[in-house]
């Protein structure tokens, strides 16, 4: 096959934003990162010549945000991700991130702002730097399986945006996307990257551990629409932007009036957990009082982000070790179901939790 038809052939799999990196892969690699197959100049999809279906192969999954990619990092063979982003378009991402994970500020216990290993800048493009971070997963996959494991995300959570917030940088996007979970203690062997059920090779469906047994720790990430302000001013004003959550009551409103984005942070957290937890589980109604204030609509009644943890310490310090290791009751659970996930929580997760004497708010180690 000629060079010319090799690169029709990838020019027809990949996608636009795909394309970006497989001209970048000598590049990246030369850097000391690896890319998969499927991004490799002169690759041949592995399923050419075979009856196998693309999304049946490791090199057929295509990447679902172009921005976002896997690779490994050749000195060491640790997983990253790569997020490519525009200076001109996010101008502050860099040095919010940069800024948010320098000593000292790297060492407070409540920083669960996402690590920055490197920033790569495009050898052709000015304006395109690449971002190294962890490779981080979703938040919330898999499920949460007790009150205590919820009750630590919301620690963490709650934490770090009280950080951010005593630093002076409002978040700004501070949804359920752009919270990430450090995954390796219940997925010690990783996943594939474009599709987070599968293991890498793509053989098989991934087996999650449990949070309790192994602790995890979470991450605020992507600063794209994040700033950072002057400690000397106490009401920083900025135009509205809209992120991922459409909802803040002060951009319906008056979506072209300044407003203080320190309190629209609290709302979208407060939202997060709503809409994630409030809305999904019966048993984490000693819950709603707080995040009921922190999604009020008018933001002047909102509690700060100190208020909020102070009010959340002292509300999970009244939980007792009963209702912490209980597991989460879905509103959309039948009796039937109830019943049989009660059976599989005793056996495989409440007893042997119990005769382990794990803690069941699991904190992850420093």
């Amino acid at each position: 096959m000629s060079t010319t038809q090799t690169a029709d052939n990838e020019d027809k799999e990949l996608s636009e934003g795909e394309k970006y990196w497989r001209e970048h892969y000598d590049w990246l690699l030369q850097s000391g990162y690896q890319l998969r197959p499927r991004y490799r100049p002169g690759w041949i999809p592995s399923w050419k010549g075979t009856n196998k279906m693309p999304f049946f192969c490791e090199d057929g999954l295509h990447l679902k945000r172009s921005t976002l990619i896997d690779a490994v990092r050749v000195k060491d063979g640790q997983m990253v991700v790569f997020k490519r982003i525009s200076l001109s378009i996010h101008s502050y991402e860099v040095e919010i991130g940069r800024f948010l994970r320098s000593p000292p500020l790297v060492d407070d216990p409540r920083n669960h702002c996402c690590p920055i290993f490197e920033v790569l800048q495009d050898p052709g493009d000015h304006d395109i730097q690449i971002i190294v971070m962890p490779f981080l997963r979703r938040y919330n996959d898999p499920k949460f399986a007790t009150v205590g494991e919820a009750v630590e995300f919301f620690k963490q959570a709650l934490e770090g945006l009280q950080f951010m917030h005593e630093h002076h940088v409002a978040h700004r996007d501070a949804m359920s996307l752009n919270i990430l979970m450090d995954a390796r203690p219940i997925l010690p062997n990783l996943w594939h990257f474009a599709a987070p059920r599968r293991t890498r090779d793509d053989k098989k469906f991934v087996s999650p551990g449990s949070r309790t047994a192994h602790p995890v720790k979470y991450y605020w990430a992507d600063f794209g629409l994040s700033r950072r302000y002057s400690p000397d001013d106490p009401n920083p004003l900025e135009h509205p932007i809209m992120g991922g959550d459409k909802s803040v009551p002060e951009f319906q409103k008056d979506p072209y009036s300044p407003c203080n984005p320190f309190p629209t942070d609290v709302y979208y957290v407060g939202n997060l957990i709503r809409e994630d937890f409030l809305k999904v589980f019966k048993n984490l109604t000693f819950m709603e009082p707080l995040v009921a204030r922190m999604v009020d609509d008018d933001p002047s009644k909102r509690p700060t982000m100190d208020e909020v943890v102070s009010e959340f310490t002292k509300i999970s310090s009244h939980l007792s070790r009963c209702q912490l290791r209980s597991r989460l009751l879905e509103f959309r659970d039948t009796p039937f179901s109830n019943f049989l996930k009660g059976v599989y929580h005793a056996s495989t997760r409440s007893v042997p939790h119990f005769i382990m004497r794990r803690s069941p708010i699991p904190s992850p180690k420093a």
